[in-house]
């Protein structure tokens, strides 16, 4: 006999205490006549926004509407994937690099741009930028690489010597000063996907 697979839903009622007395219902329902077991950890009678479900999450807007989001759990996934495509210790080159962040994050994008959330996507594509700065200049070790690397970007000669010569680290450096050397319109030269550009495309087609 095939055992039927694991499955969630999420039930919406209008109280507290008409969730708990519909929770209590299904609970003897599939017990009882269904003989299934139920998964206590991840059943239980809660608020909307406090709760997760494939991924996304609900909040309460200024307006009183209730909209979708982001889970903090599905941020912190794709955070932890693009981590690892972006690791400054992997030999890598920066084009296959963004040929793996695109693949990965269009896909993503496709499933999860249902969200009501455009700054979070905006705030996440900054952060993927910084995390790309920060490789290229882990690849720049040597000053001389550095100066040769900054001119041809065209910085004043003032700017070069200074970014040059710094000694803070490659995330300190992806942050302020390489922020503005590397910028939005030079990743996408570079190829790179916006996030934003894609999650309004999306909308726009639905």
């Amino acid at each position: 006999m095939r055992l039927p697979r694991a499955t969630r839903r999420n039930i919406y009622v209008k109280s507290k205490r008409a969730g708990e007395r519909v929770m209590t219902s299904i609970r003897k329902f599939l017990q009882e006549r269904l003989k299934l077991r139920i998964n206590e950890q991840k059943s239980a009678v809660d608020r909307p926004w406090k709760r997760n479900f494939l991924g996304f999450s609900m909040y309460k807007a200024k307006t009183g509407k209730i909209l979708i989001r982001l889970a903090p759990q599905t941020i912190d996934r794709v955070k932890k994937k693009i981590r690892e495509i972006t690791s400054r210790n992997r030999p890598v080159s920066m084009a296959e690099r963004i040929e793996r962040l695109n693949a990965y994050l269009g896909g993503w994008m496709g499933y999860f741009a249902l969200a009501d959330t455009p700054s979070i996507f905006k705030k996440l594509e900054g952060w993927v930028r910084r995390r790309l700065r920060m490789c290229l200049w882990k690849q720049w070790k040597r000053v001389r690489t550095r100066y040769r690397e900054l001119r041809a970007l065209g910085l004043p000669e003032w700017v070069v010597h200074e970014f040059a010569n710094s000694r803070k680290g490659p995330w300190r450096m992806a942050h302020g000063p390489m922020n503005r050397a590397l910028g939005n319109a030079y990743w996408q030269s570079q190829g790179l996907m916006s996030l934003t550009e894609r999650y309004q495309s999306l909308r726009q087609a639905w």
